[in-house]
């Protein structure tokens, strides 16, 4: 009898067999027309929901968001003083090389990676604590072992009253380097398609008074000390010279590394950025060092939404695919209304900009059927930063 004829697949081609096989199926349900550039994105976070508890719910809140119609995720891989990934450059500094709830083989960096693309979802990497170093209370490796990274307050505290978290110095070298170390690891062991650092990277207006600080603006001004008025406007500026100073490294180099990576930036709304977190990101803006903004214009309602997004929209000329707004769906007095929600994007499409939702608890428990609806609407749409790879496998 003939010998039957068979299909032997090594195993270690089968993730990549599987990858192929999904961007296929894909590729077969895209649409013949090219869809429109439009941001759709959403902020996935390990706090406050379980979304990416397990490998399996991984797996399911991926699918469920490109259910939607979404088309970026923002993942969290930085948060109080751990990555979410295997990090050479933490375990030198810290001793530990990962969040510990990951134990000693999880990598949530690559599971939502490999999760986001096979559903065609655009990824980026979001060192969401950027400077902050550990939440009020905590007692993590980074604040054990590098307490004088840190920055403080007039009478020496690590806390204030502005907010209950530790912040790293973001003028002192050491730190800036070791959160760029952080940032270039994932760039480089990673297909991800950009990073982003939201409104900590930044530099709480009522710290600063650290030795380091205090001897570094000596230096710059004959000698004298920082002024004992926290909000001093020059004060404030001279600190957000140092942030801009990062921000400009941070831009520069990680291009350097990849040209085409989206370097993404979700500040708090300016001018209260600047007054109240030496933040002064429109100068970022004119100088061109990033791919994207998306200001975090969180409002319980339209009306509130609609005023504060005009005055961020017209920080931009010819804003393009440059400006996107954050907008909330789950805030401190719960979930907005759809009402709302759908009035702000009926709002953000007028001006023909992206958004990003805060965050995926909400919008997956009140929101999905709604947005599902909406965007089916108005048809398909790809990152705006992405070209015709939406969908595919990168």
């Amino acid at each position: 009898m003939p010998s039957k004829l068979r299909l032997e697949i090594p195993p270690t081609d089968t993730y990549n067999l599987t990858l192929m096989l999904g961007a296929l199926a894909t590729l077969l349900t895209m649409p013949l027309s090219p869809p429109k550039a439009e941001l759709r994105g959403v902020w996935l976070t390990t706090t406050a929901n379980d979304a990416l508890q397990t490998p399996a719910k991984t797996e399911s809140t991926l699918r469920r968001l490109k259910d939607i119609g979404l088309n970026t995720v923002y993942v969290e891989v930085w948060k109080n003083g751990y990555t979410q990934f295997p990090s050479r450059a933490l375990s030198a500094v810290t001793g530990v090389d990962r969040h510990p709830n990951l134990g000693k083989s999880r990598d949530l960096l690559d599971e939502t990676l490999r999760e986001a693309h096979r559903n065609g979802l655009t990824y980026i990497a979001w060192f969401e604590y950027g400077f902050m170093a550990a939440h009020e209370g905590t007692q993590n490796e980074l604040l054990e072992k590098r307490r004088h990274w840190m920055t403080a307050t007039s009478d020496g505290s690590l806390i204030s009253e502005q907010n209950p978290f530790v912040w790293m110095n973001p003028s002192r070298p050491e730190c800036q380097e070791f959160l760029l170390k952080l940032i270039k690891e994932a760039v480089r062991n990673y297909p991800i398609d950009g990073i982003q650092l939201d409104d900590r990277i930044a530099w709480p207006t009522s710290m600063g008074y650290d030795p380091f600080t205090v001897a570094a603006y000596a230096r710059a001004h004959e000698g004298a000390s920082p002024p004992q008025n926290a909000k001093d406007p020059a004060w404030v500026r001279w600190r957000a010279e140092r942030v801009t100073e990062f921000a400009e490294r941070l831009s520069r180099e990680l291009k350097a590394i990849r040209p085409n990576l989206i370097v993404s930036i979700s500040p708090a709304v300016y001018p209260w950025s600047l007054e109240n977190y030496a933040c002064d990101w429109p100068k970022w803006l004119r100088n061109g060092w990033m791919t994207e903004f998306v200001p975090q214009v969180y409002r319980q309602t339209a009306a509130d939404f609609a005023r504060d997004w005009k005055s961020q929209f017209e920080l931009f000329v010819n804003p393009g695919s440059r400006l996107a707004a954050g907008v909330m769906v789950d805030g401190s007095q719960g979930t907005v209304p759809w009402e709302d929600v759908r009035a702000n994007l009926d709002l953000l499409a007028q001006t023909e900009s992206g958004h990003v939702f805060w965050f995926s608890r909400s919008l997956l428990q009140s929101h999905a059927e709604s947005l599902r609806a909406y965007y089916r609407s108005r048809g398909p749409a790809r990152n705006p930063h992405m070209g015709g790879t939406v969908g595919l496998w990168r």
